[in-house]
């Protein structure tokens, strides 16, 4: 090897060190804020601020230096907990939404209850996500699962319904999105109602997704140390998921600028082609 040869490899090397130091930092950085972000995510979310100080590192080297540093996501086992009772009496409604295709916000509205820990005790998470935009329009956490919890829900979601919009209202046949109080309420704003009917998992899908996504990647499947902190843990998570989370379904986009984006064209079609789960 020639001294040319030796000094310039030398160089790259000290290069690459100094490169995978501030890539680590930046994605602790990012994971201070979302504990549970993966690496095809962290490449786009950091892709910038790597151009801006000429750093070019394709997703394959990206993943492969995550692991040299032990940066990468150990998967988790997943637990169902049954946090629904159709084993019920009351009226049921069909599934229309089956195959239907969406162009904007506020055309369907997808439902779940999951639960949270906490030394207290449980706790049980209502939500409400826009299927097309993704964004959680609509969430509350109760201490039982009575319908309370998802009708509350429910009026955080109407809060911020435009007066002309009337979406179909989907769910599973608990007996919560069942009760005479929850389809009444529908009822009075104009809202389509729709059930699953034989496979109450996969006609749910996003909504099921939507548990999934908070638990692992925003850390509310711990145990809290009290009520109190879940119901704050998991406001953030909202939060964080709505304005910050790149959607893989969403061209990688937050779910939060798609709704908005979809509202302002006031019922036209986004330029953002969508996958239906």
């Amino acid at each position: 090897m020639s001294r040319q040869n030796y000094y310039a490899r030398r160089k790259a090397r000290q290069r690459a060190q100094v490169d995978g130091d501030l890539i680590e930092q930046l994605v602790q950085r990012e994971r201070a804020v979302q504990p549970r972000i993966g690496g095809r995510k962290l490449h786009r979310v950091l892709g910038q601020e790597l151009a801006e100080v000429d750093i070019q590192l394709g997703r394959d080297r990206f993943f492969k230096l995550l692991g040299e540093r032990k940066l990468l996501l150990e998967r988790r086992k997943a637990v169902y907990p049954c946090t629904t009772n159709s084993g019920h009496y009351l009226p049921v409604f069909r599934n229309q939404i089956k195959d239907q295709l969406l162009n904007g916000p506020n055309q369907v509205w997808v439902s779940d209850v999951t639960y949270l820990r906490s030394l207290e005790g449980f706790l049980f998470l209502a939500l409400i996500t826009d299927k097309w935009s993704r964004k959680v329009v609509g969430h509350y956490c109760a201490d039982t699962l009575q319908a309370e919890g998802c009708l509350q829900a429910l009026e955080k979601a109407l809060e911020s319904l435009p007066s002309q919009a009337k979406p179909i209202h989907h769910s599973d046949r608990g007996s919560q999105y069942c009760c005479h109080e929850y389809v009444n309420r529908l009822t009075e704003r104009h809202l389509g109602i729709s059930m699953t009917q034989t496979d109450h998992c996969a006609e749910n899908a996003l909504a099921e997704r939507m548990n999934g996504i908070l638990k692992s990647e925003y850390a509310l499947d711990q145990q809290f140390q009290s009520r109190e902190q879940a119901r704050c843990a998991a406001g953030q998570a909202v939060h964080l998921y709505n304005t910050r989370r790149l959607h893989t379904a969403l061209n990688y986009r937050i779910p939060q600028e798609v709704h908005a984006a979809g509202l302002q064209k006031s019922g036209g079609v986004v330029a953002c082609e969508v996958r239906n789960l």
